[in-house]
């Protein structure tokens, strides 16, 4: 249900506290006293049937005999009453709830399942239950059983446990941190973090959300929310169990690389989430971000009286991914001429120990001009012969006397010793200070990785290679096959038809049931002047060198029936269970430059299939190199994901090996992801290793596995998949009245340059007939946030001129988290007027509305827009006035069954 009545779990206009009881120590008790002590200013009604007045306050019987109507609710009674209270609480028009109960079980005939059996076709909203409740300073609101009332602020804290957001209360209090909002999510029955990320994503109160989390139960709705949230404002995550590994029963290197929390954190990367590991880190990166603007790069100076703490911050630098500034040849002539008496002449930039306000102020201004650095932390380390206050004072001085017109370059802080004073001046400048070198550089890279992850979610991504070629009959094929003969994992020949089917390169193995069999298979190869590769064939070996079973560069006949008839004995001893099926010749590849690299897929079972990808070998999990992302991928984030690699390095050039072909390497990766989206029963695939190298890439081995697809999101489109694939299925030709042909299709994030062009020809009144406002800037976010969609709650079709390429207009349709509703968007361009494109747009849009399986279709259409609301009647939408506005009138559209919707 998305936000909806959340505002009257944070913004309610009267309160009922169910469950208080005269005991000291009651959770109702204390609950009731923290509503009436933490100012709200509405209604505040108590309802106990057993006693007639609590802490001096009159009880009602129940929750009609209030008085009043309470808009929110909190809970604290027995596990076995919660059901009944909420019932009469919707009876009432109570429109949201606060459960602080504990032990309401889980599963069918639990609580719990009551509880939901009730509260969700009442509409009525639920926090909890077993949570901590629910702080909105703002509101004035106080329900919530933790110790302390948190100040009114900026940061909107949402947690899985009731313990970590107390905990992160009674840190924040003596630090003066101030909230927008608190909320313990508990059993999380019904409102969940996307519903929350959505809200908080456009609170006015809220400036940045921090999530405690310690697990997703519905990926594609958290995802969405979260990518929509971190595009607007920072969201910080931490969440516990990064060293959980992966399930006993991972047979394949690839199962076993991708950690449950491997999974989370490239979830987390899609989305535009910046993680961090601890709770005082939560609020570091805030608190960095908060007095911070963007910052372009990576490249930090450092100005300090003490070189080695200068030294020592670089070293940290580049320890997180930073990288040290060089300094141009203008900045060095100016602080040549400012440090007469010397400096370093490199960053650091040291002033020596007794550096005054002067030559602080004469380093900030250089550093603050240099366009080599992206950032400056400025330092000041206590002497005798240097006066904290003084340079606190200089760098100050020095920021406030910029131009105006120049954009603010990020500075911090460290002044060793906490001098109260500078500090208190720092802070008043906007400047964030920290204790040590190491923290000032950690804040440094939380603003590189918040901008890393705002281009990530903005970026245009390109469209897919001319060379992505696949054979998609031939691999369904290959799977159909494997499935309907009950196999779970393919057979070696079936394996290299898929991956060639996809265009990955397969140094193709050929089975032998026996020696001599081996033998005459490899004859040809040897007479060729080769050598080949034995390796032990059985469905149940995973690895084949857990067993002894691979021998190498064999060159004879002999070294052929001695290397199958042992490998075969070797594997018959080591596991007597396992079905053994004889071996598999396979020539060997004589590349000596290449690197061996693993790449596949894995089933996670959160977040469905993950491309994984890190260093190859035999001992993979050892060396624990990888990377995680959730597919779909394009080049660019293949790219991306190779990158994050330390094997990386070595694809790169170095003494007498040529550079690899990580292009190659990158399309195989987007290859995987095509495959996983094509094929829902591929659950698992392992290429290890994978050989590349400056002519391309070859696949030396591979394991698939399949089964029967489970549906594991909500929703239309690809069932396993965390991130909508492009639904291909909604393209279209259209013939228009004027007799022009049109292709509509989904928006892509390429279309980015046509939506500019487009806009050119809209009309400044067109423009505010549909934004509600003027528009003349069109801003690359603005753009983006038109052709970037998730395709699962976001839809966008956009009509294309068959003949010039031109864009024609668009539609779009925003579903609710529970694909009930949706709110829809229209604009033509202002010369085609007449031609009945909108007309056939608005035909697409409820297309999609059904296809997407909502209920209904709303939208606002301002009163004066006489056009927009003539063809809303035609086609059968319902128009009332809104009642909050005087120049908005609200259409909806029950979204019709069967065939496609016709004028009324």
């Amino acid at each position: 249900m998305s936000t909806y009545a959340l505002d009257a779990v944070f913004a309610p206009r009267s309160v009922a506290v169910v469950g208080a009881s005269p005991r000291a120590r009651s959770l109702g008790r204390l609950v009731l006293q923290q509503v009436r002590e933490g100012g709200f200013a509405g209604p505040v009604g108590l309802v106990n049937p057993f006693h007639r007045e609590i802490e001096g306050m009159a009880a009602a019987p129940s929750i009609d005999a209030l008085g009043f109507k309470p808009d929110l609710v909190v809970i604290a009674t027995p596990p076995g009453e919660v059901a009944a209270v909420v019932a009469a609480a919707a009876a009432c028009g109570t429109r949201a709830a606060i459960v602080l109960t504990r032990g309401m079980g889980s599963g069918p005939g639990s609580y719990n399942a009551a509880l939901e059996s009730v509260a969700r076709p009442l509409g009525l909203r639920i926090v909890g239950p077993n949570c901590l409740g629910v702080v909105a300073p703002h509101a004035g609101l106080f329900a919530s059983f933790a110790a302390h009332r948190p100040l009114a602020g900026d940061l909107a804290l949402l947690s899985q446990s009731g313990a970590v957001a107390a905990g992160v209360l009674e840190w924040a209090h003596p630090r003066g941190i101030g909230f927008s909002a608190v909320a313990s999510l508990g059993d999380a029955i019904d409102v969940d973090f996307a519903d929350l990320l959505d809200y908080f994503a456009v609170d006015r109160h809220t400036r940045a959300i921090l999530l405690y989390l310690e697990e997703v139960r519905d990926a594609r709705k958290f995802l969405t929310a979260a990518r929509a949230a971190a595009r607007g404002k920072p969201v910080v995550v931490v969440r516990p169990g990064r060293h959980v590994p992966a399930p006993a029963h991972a047979q394949t290197h690839t199962a076993r690389l991708a950690t449950p929390d491997a999974a989370y954190e490239a979830a987390f990367r899609r989305a535009g989430l910046l993680r961090v590991h601890a709770l005082d880190e939560l609020f570091a990166a805030v608190e960095t971000l908060s007095h911070l603007g963007d910052v372009p790069g990576k490249r930090l100076a450092v100005l300090t009286n003490g070189a080695g703490a200068g030294m020592l911050a670089l070293d940290r630098l580049v320890d997180l991914g930073g990288r040290p500034a060089t300094l141009s040849p203008d900045t060095t002539q100016q602080l040549d001429r400012a440090y007469a008496r010397g400096w370093s002449r490199e960053n650091p930039v040291d002033m020596l120990g007794d550096a005054d306000g002067e030559r602080y102020a004469a380093g900030m201004d250089a550093l603050l001009s240099d366009p080599g650095n992206d950032a400056v932390l400025v330092m000041h380390a206590p002497t005798v012969l240097s006066d904290p206050a003084e340079a606190a004072d200089a760098v100050v001085r020095t920021l406030a006397a910029r131009p105006r017109g120049l954009v603010r370059k990020p500075t911090l802080a460290v002044w060793m010793g906490g001098d109260p004073a500078s500090m208190a001046k720092l802070g008043e400048a906007g400047i964030p200070s920290y204790a040590s070198e190491a923290e000032a550089v950690r804040g440094f890279m939380y603003l590189v990785r918040h901008r890393e992850a705002q281009q990530a979610l903005m970026e245009t991504p390109p469209s897919l290679p001319e060379d992505f070629v696949v054979d998609r009959v031939a691999a369904d094929a290959v799977v159909g096959a494997a499935l309907a003969a009950g196999e779970e994992w393919l057979a070696p020949d079936a394996v290299a038809g898929l991956l060639e089917a996809y265009g990955i390169p397969f140094a193709r193995a050929l089975p032998a049931a026996d020696a001599d069999a081996a033998a005459r298979i490899a004859a040809p190869m040897l007479a060729a002047g080769g050598t080949v590769a034995v390796k032990v064939l059985s469905p149940d070996i995973a690895h084949k060198s857990d067993v002894d079973g691979v021998r190498l560069n064999l060159a004879t006949d002999a070294a052929v029936r001695e290397a199958a008839a042992d490998v075969m004995r070797r594997a018959a001893l080591r596991r007597p269970a396992a079905r053994i099926d004889g071996v598999l010749v396979q020539p060997m590849a004589l590349r000596p430059k290449a690197r061996e690299v693993l790449a596949g897929i894995a089933d996670d079972p959160v977040f469905g299939p993950v491309v994984v990808f890190g260093r190859g070998g035999t001992a993979v999990e050892v060396i624990d190199d990888k990377t995680l992302a959730l597919p779909p991928l394009d080049l660019r984030l293949a790219h991306e994901m190779i990158g994050r690699t330390r094997v990386s390095r070595i694809l790169k050039a170095y003494r007498d090996v040529p550079a690899a072909d990580e292009r190659a390497l990158a399309l195989v990766l987007v290859k995987l992801a095509q495959l996983a989206a094509d094929i829902p029963a591929v659950r698992e695939v392992d290429i290890n290793p994978l050989l590349v190298d400056a002519d391309g890439v070859l696949v030396l081995d591979a394991r698939v596995a399949v089964s029967v697809s489970r549906q594991l999101h909500r929703g239309r489109g690809h069932p396993r998949f965390a991130v909508f694939p492009y639904p291909k299925e909604l393209e279209r030709t259209l013939t228009l009245g004027d007799g022009r042909e049109a292709f509509v299709r989904p928006v892509r994030p390429e279309d980015d340059a046509m939506f500019r062009r487009f806009f050119d020809k809209v009309s400044a009144e067109d423009l505010r007939l549909r934004f509600f406002r003027a528009v003349r800037d069109f801003s690359h976010d603005f753009i983006a946030r038109l052709v970037q969609l998730d395709y699962a709650r976001s839809m966008a079709l956009v009509a294309i001129d068959v003949d010039s390429g031109e864009m024609l207009g668009a539609v779009r349709l925003l579903a609710d988290a529970n694909y009930d509703r949706g709110e829809y968007g229209i604009m033509v361009r202002s010369d085609l007027k007449g031609a009945g494109l909108g007309w056939r747009l608005m035909e697409e849009m409820v297309e999609v509305a059904r296809w997407m399986g909502l209920k209904l279709i709303e939208g606002q259409v301002l009163r004066d827009n006489s056009t927009m609301l003539r063809m809303c009647r035609q086609l059968g939408f319902k128009v009332v006035p809104d009642p909050d506005d005087a120049t908005v009138m609200l259409v909806t559209l029950p979204v019709p069954a069967g065939a496609r919707v016709h004028p009324a």
